[in-house]
């Protein structure tokens, strides 16, 4: 008997109509797996292993694409099979995906509760591996005129500064604010930190007339609102009682 030969797992060498790209040019994208998606960014296998092959243990080790999206270039490249090429060609991909949600949510003419913000940032600020603090600026009709990353911080804490946040209020002469936060650690409960900051923004704001609708903190698949736990307006109760009004 001669010598065992290797299975072809190359994808060229597979029928035409069972490939990926061709399959999603003849079908549409939807008709794919994930990890037939990730085959046609990643275009190429590596020992002996396809590129479907390559993607679906990819899809294995990360535990999906949340997971891939949080881990960086250097755990990346511990993959076997992953080079900076393909690394950076997900990553896009990626991040091309979550700014196409995130403008398909622009389409609210104005945002009108906390769900509806959270449905608008969560593309954005979901499984990033870093705290992040946005600021979503508003007209009078509670429309969005722009998004900010007002910072960017560790695992644990953004720093944010109170002037910072009332300077883009006033450079984009917004008559109002949402400002929102992200816990790496998926738990959306506020810190002490947390309620002391939003405190004085909602006192600042009543000082300067910017209506500090919400803050938000994104954990996973869930949310913390300090507007529909009712501390927005007791923050700006408790301010206007000693300022005797």
């Amino acid at each position: 008997m001669g010598p065992k030969q290797r299975y072809a797992s190359a994808i060229k060498s597979w029928p035409a109509e069972e490939r990926p790209r061709e399959r999603l040019l003849a079908h549409g994208p939807a008709a794919l797996t994930t990890a037939e998606l990730l085959a046609i960014l990643l275009r190429t296998g590596t020992g002996g292993q396809s590129a479907v092959e390559l993607a679906r243990s990819l899809l294995e080790k990360t535990g999906g694409l949340r997971e891939l999206d949080r881990r960086g270039t250097e755990e990346l490249q511990e993959a076997k099979g992953l080079g900076l090429a393909k690394i950076a060609q997900l990553k896009a991909a990626l991040e091309l995906g979550r700014r196409l949600m995130a403008e398909e949510k622009k389409v609210l003419a104005a945002v009108t509760s906390s769900k509806e913000v959270y449905e608008w940032l969560r593309p954005q600020m979901q499984g990033l591996s870093k705290e992040v603090f946005k600021v979503l600026l508003l007209n009078g009709n509670n429309e969005i005129l722009e998004s900010v990353t007002a910072s960017e911080g560790s695992l644990t804490e953004s720093p944010v500064y109170l002037r910072d946040l009332v300077n883009l209020a006033n450079r984009h002469r917004a008559a109002a604010l949402i400002v929102a936060h992200n816990h790496p650690s998926g738990n959306p409960r506020p810190s002490p930190t947390d309620k002391t900051l939003t405190e004085e923004l909602v006192l600042m704001g009543r000082l300067l007339k910017i209506r500090v609708l919400d803050h938000l903190i994104i954990g996973d698949n869930r949310y913390y609102s300090f507007a529909d736990e009712g501390l927005i307006d007791q923050y700006a109760a408790a301010f206007d009682t000693r300022r005797g009004r």
